[in-house]
Formats: C-alpha cells, sequence, structure tokens
C-alpha cells in the first residue's frame, strides 16, 4: 500500500490536531492547538503530512527563515508518525522527502530540537547525518 507525502494545506488544520495531541499527550485544549495552529500557518510555517490512502498518519511542521549560521534554513519541527505505522522506515522515507522539497525550494539547511528524553529520535537524527550544534532553552513568560 502505498504511501503519500504532501503538504497539508491552512483549511484543513482539524486533520492535524489529533496527532499532535498524540504527541503532546494531550497537554493542550484542542481550541488553543487549533488556534496556535491558525496563527503559525501566518508565519511562514508548513505543516508536512504522511499518508496512508487518505489516512494522515504522520506530520512535520516546517518553519522556513534565514539564519546567519546556516544561511536559508528549515526547522523541522513536531514530527510524529502514529505507533501503529513506527519501525517502517517511514521517518526515513518522510525525512527523504522533506530534503527533496525543501531543496528544491532553495534551503541549504535542515535545523531541529528534539526533546532530551526522546533518545530513539536522537539515534534517528544522529543516523540522518544532524550534529548537536547547541541547547535550546525555554523560559515561558
Amino acid at each position: 500500500m502505498p504511501f503519500i507525502f504532501k503538504i497539508i494545506e491552512e483549511e484543513s488544520i482539524d486533520s492535524i490536531l489529533p496527532l499532535i495531541q498524540k504527541l503532546n499527550n494531550n497537554q493542550v485544549l484542542d481550541t488553543i492547538l487549533r488556534q496556535r495552529f491558525v496563527e503559525m500557518f501566518s508565519q511562514n510555517y508548513e505543516c508536512a503530512g504522511l499518508f496512508k490512502n487518505e489516512e494522515l498518519i504522520g506530520v512535520c511542521g516546517l518553519w522556513f527563515c534565514t539564519r546567519h549560521y546556516s544561511g536559508r534554513s528549515v526547522e523541522v519541527d513536531h514530527v510524529f508518525i502514529d505507533e501503529k505505522y513506527r519501525g517502517q522506515r517511514l521517518g526515513k522515507l518522510f525525512f527523504e522527502w522533506i530534503y527533496n522539497y525543501t531543496k528544491n525550494k532553495g534551503f541549504e539547511a535542515i535545523e531541529l530540537n528534539t526533546y532530551v528524553s526522546n533518545h530513539g529520535s536522537h539515534k534517528f537524527y544522529f543516523n540522518e547525518g544532524f550534529k548537536i550544534l547547541g541547547y535550546h532553552f525555554l523560559k515561558k513568560m
């Protein structure tokens, strides 16, 4: 059964929310999460989707910007593949699609953050050729 990768349009925000809720363990109310995504779509953000038939089984945010140290870069955000589909090399295929998509848009670097406790993702990203550049800090105001 073929898998399809494509950009999810802003009108389909509601299709993204269930997977993002799983990623965040339902820590944010749906109404707040939806409002945040509406705002994100207005800020150089795109959401890539991984589909099996018509079912959305994976998502990944893409933030486009130019940085002084890396040039035109894409920050990959909230990568999530539904548990039922893990272990099938779909993450590798998803990132190959992301590399091609962003390179064709003229971007030259990809950055990402991952939670310190997510050891499986660390191994994946190292295998993809990512290097640790620094630490990500957060302070809620």
